[in-house]
């Protein structure tokens, strides 16, 4: 069995950054890199249960696969021809899509760290997916943090109606 790096991608800045490392990661260990786009339909997996709808949960599925496919174009100017790649887009919830994937003590999940909001940067609370992943997985799983730049972009009060240069 070859090694594993798996990584969570969804097109946010935190996962185009935990997509780069992840490639990293996979040549540093000779590894497939497997990126998983998970999803859920608007409304959550229980409004589609409730009211399923075939075609739009096909062309829901085609854009998914698009996000995973621009999310390597915009973190890495496309699919790494250096080593081999795997990407999947599964129905469901990130955390638990990525637990149950990653699911070799030696393979590697790499995770961003997510959207830390106010409340749950005053309680010290990890992002869900982060949590999630961190409390489950069998494997060991690395938290990108956010770049340089983002963190100074969330700390810059958002002006209105001012255009800096």
């Amino acid at each position: 069995m070859s090694a594993r790096v798996f990584v969570g991608v969804h097109g946010s800045l935190g996962s185009l950054q935990a997509l780069r490392r992840a490639v990293t990661e996979a040549r540093e260990r000779q590894a497939v890199l497997v990126a998983v786009l998970a999803w859920t339909p608007p409304g959550g997996e229980a409004a589609y249960r409730r009211a399923p709808c075939p075609p739009l949960h096909m062309v829901q599925r085609e854009h998914a696969e698009q996000r995973l496919t621009d999310a390597f174009g915009a973190a890495l100017g496309g699919v790494p021809t250096d080593l081999p790649v795997e990407t999947r887009v599964v129905f469901g919830p990130p955390g638990p899509v990525l637990v149950s994937l990653a699911d070799r003590p030696d393979d590697l999940l790499v995770v961003g760290s997510g959207r830390i909001g106010v409340l749950r940067r005053a309680f010290g609370l990890q992002p869900p997916v982060v949590r999630h992943c961190s409390l489950r997985a069998a494997c060991p799983v690395l938290v990108v943090p956010p770049s340089a730049l983002v963190r100074d972009l969330r700390r810059r009060p958002l002006q209105r109606g001012k255009a800096s240069v």
